[in-house]
Formats: C-alpha cells, sequence, structure tokens
C-alpha cells in the first residue's frame, strides 16, 4: 500500500474538516444575500472568520478569503506594490529572497516586466537563510523608493524556517511593509500575524488538512491594497467574488484542529523527522541533508521536512534502465522527485551551492504529516 509523504504539496483532508465540509455542502445560501439562508452562510463565514484569525494570531477584520496561497500571495505583492506607488510614483523597488515560492517569484517577476518594477534578490546563506546584512543594506540605498519586502516564513522544499519577525524589525525602521507567504508554516509552527510585525501573510487550507481550493490573506487594518479584482466589493473591497462558504468552514475546522494539537504534533513529527535523517545518513552516506543541518535548532527546520539530494540518480526516474520511468520507491512513498536544490532558479539558490546547475539528484521532500483525525 502507497505511503503518501507528500505533505508539502497538499495534505488528506482532516475529519474535522471533512465532517464540516459535508454539513456545509448540504446547505445552500450565499453569503452575500440578505433573505434568511444568506444571513446563515454569513453567519458561518464569520464564525470561521474569528476561528481562523484566533489561529493566526489575527484579528478577524484581517482576515481576507481567496482561492488559496497563491491568489493571497498575488493579491498582496500587486496590491502592496500598486498602492505604494500611486502613494510616490518612484516607489518601485520590491526587495525579495531568492527561495520564495513560485507564487511570489512569479509575481514579483511580472511586476519587473509590466509594470517597471525594480526587483533586488536577497541572498541566503548554505541553509537557505535569507541574509539580514543584504537587507539593511538594501533597505538603506533607497527606502524611498522600496515598495515593499518579500520573505516566506518557511521554505516548501528544504524547511528552512526565516527570520522573519527579524525582516519585518528591518523593514520596519525604514517604513516598508513587509509580506511573508506562510503556507507552509501555519498549521505546523507557532504563527502570530499580530506580533510579527507583517503588513501581510498568506495561508493555505489544503496544507494544513483543509479542502482545496481556499486560503486566506492577513492583511493589516492599517495597510492599504488595491484590488486585483472587481465585482462585488467583497472582503473589505479587497477581494471580490462570492466566497465559498463550505471551503471557508472546513478551512476554520482544519486550522482549530492543526493548532489545537501543534505543540504535540511538532514534537511527534520531530522525532519521526530525525529518525529518518539518521537513518539515511548511516545507510546511504553520500546523501546530502538540504536546509539546516541535523540537529537543527528548534525552531530553524519545519517539524515535519526532510530533503535529500541523491547523488547521481536523476529526479523522480530510476538510474539503471536505458529509457526512464517513474522510480517505484518514488511513486509508492509519494514523494517529490526533482532536479538539484529543487528551485528552478539554481544561481539565485545559495541551499544548492556547489552542486552545478542541473546535475542529477533525487529529492524525497519528505513531509512526515499529522495523523488524520
Amino acid at each position: 500500500m502507497p505511503v503518501y509523504v507528500d505533505h508539502a504539496a497538499t495534505t488528506p483532508i482532516s475529519a474535522p474538516a471533512l465532517a464540516a465540509l459535508t454539513r456545509e455542502l448540504s446547505r445552500s445560501g450565499n453569503p452575500s444575500s440578505l433573505h434568511g439562508s444568506g444571513r446563515r452562510a454569513r453567519r458561518s463565514v464569520e464564525d470561521a472568520r474569528e476561528t481562523i484569525a484566533a489561529a493566526a494570531g489575527a484579528h478577524p477584520s484581517e482576515v481576507v478569503f481567496t482561492s488559496g496561497g497563491t491568489e493571497a500571495d498575488n493579491l498582496a505583492i500587486k496590491g502592496l506594490y500598486w498602492a505604494r506607488r500611486a502613494a510616490a510614483p518612484g516607489r518601485n523597488r520590491i526587495l525579495c529572497s531568492t527561495v520564495e515560492h513560485h507564487a511570489v517569484q512569479d509575481t514579483v517577476e511580472w511586476l519587473e516586466r509590466h509594470e517597471g518594477a525594480e526587483v533586488v534578490w536577497l541572498p541566503v546563506d548554505g541553509a537557505g537563510v535569507v541574509s539580514l546584512e543584504a537587507l539593511r543594506v538594501a533597505l538603506a540605498e533607497a527606502p524611498e523608493r522600496t515598495a515593499l519586502v518579500t520573505v516566506m516564513w518557511a521554505n516548501n522544499e528544504v524547511g528552512t524556517v526565516q527570520p522573519v519577525h527579524a525582516v519585518a524589525a528591518e523593514a520596519a525602521r525604514f517604513g516598508v511593509p513587509v509580506h511573508s507567504d506562510a503556507v507552509q508554516a501555519f498549521g505546523s509552527l507557532p504563527v502570530s500575524f499580530a506580533d510579527s510585525g507583517l503588513a501581510t501573510m498568506a495561508v493555505s487550507a489544503h496544507k494544513i488538512g483543509g479542502p482545496v481550493g481556499v486560503g486566506a490573506l492577513l492583511v493589516g487594518r492599517a495597510v492599504s491594497l488595491t484590488p486585483v479584482q472587481h465585482g462585488g466589493g467583497q472582503e473589505r473591497d479587497i477581494r471580490s467574488g462570492t466566497l465559498d462558504g463550505a471551503g471557508i468552514v472546513a478551512f476554520a475546522a482544519a486550522a482549530h484542529d492543526a493548532v489545537t494539537h501543534l505543540g504535540d504534533e511538532g514534537r511527534r513529527l520531530a522525532a519521526l523527522r530525525d529518525r529518518l535523517i539518521d537513518g539515511i545518513r548511516r545507510e546511504v552516506p553520500q546523501a546530502v541533508l538540504r536546509g539546516v543541518d541535523h540537529p537543527a535548532p528548534e525552531g530553524t527546520r519545519l517539524p515535519g521536512n526532510v530533503h535529500f539530494t541523491f547523488p547521481r540518480l536523476r529526479g523522480g526516474f530510476a538510474p539503471v534502465p536505458p529509457r526512464p520511468r517513474r522510480h517505484r520507491i518514488v511513486d509508492r512513498l509519494g514523494v517529490h522527485g526533482g532536479r538539484a536544490a529543487a528551485v528552478p532558479r539554481p544561481a539565485r539558490h545559495g541551499a544548492g551551492r556547489g552542486r552545478g546547475p542541473g546535475r542529477p539528484a533525487v529529492q524525497p521532500g519528505a513531509y512526515i504529516h499529522r495523523r488524520r483525525r
């Protein structure tokens, strides 16, 4: 029987989320409607908003529902950039780490190509940790022209946890807002939007046992965003469109479940992670652990992340047959197979230095995730 461990990609829906989703799907009502069914749906959405806000350490009014993490990242980065540039036309710089998810990197590069953004790529060290010194230098060079900083909370490939609080504190000295993609961190690490100093933060349901197709952008109450889409004025006029009430309620159930069991699950997963790392190093000494070295100081690597590269194996394929075929081990484990350091821009990725671009490797991004309750 296959064992699925690629929870960095998506997670099985949790029992509380499935129950909530099934219950809500049996009911009718548009949360924007004024009749009884609509008001009931609205109450369910607002209750869910409060639950998610509590789980993320935010105020309910700061939760803006989206279709997922990618939309949340787009809304934050484009919205901050356009709003800040409108207030000061010369403000077109974006400071971005080199190890961001495609949802962030591609959005930043789109703004560079189409909206005249000047992108400053912040380097990382060999573990994938962003350089605070490089951030300080970049901010000091032209703070009046800097629209925003974007640094993810935790890396989806190598599991490195970034110093988000320090990043936000540095940017605050220059009055520059910071966005963070917290999709991998939320539900796996203690996350408090209120304590982070962030302007915006993206989270997603399907990475914590919720359904695919729903997420949220946390937006500080004093933060101005230019909307990306229009029509209806939902979600504080920031994100128009009919809300997925059933998905949102299931998201809230998953968030409550994940945060309630965060401490116990974190310790359990970290112990399994460490056993797996020790076992692979013992059996395959040439395998290279990516991200923060083992044993990692607490809070510096996601508790469910193990990322190795295996020299001379091409990602996702068996090394022996003349014609490539999916590796049975990769398929049966449900791991993610890729190339090099798993980031398609190897020149920017400090965690993969020393391996030339495209050198073959198999990398199980083994996210040993929470039990399905």
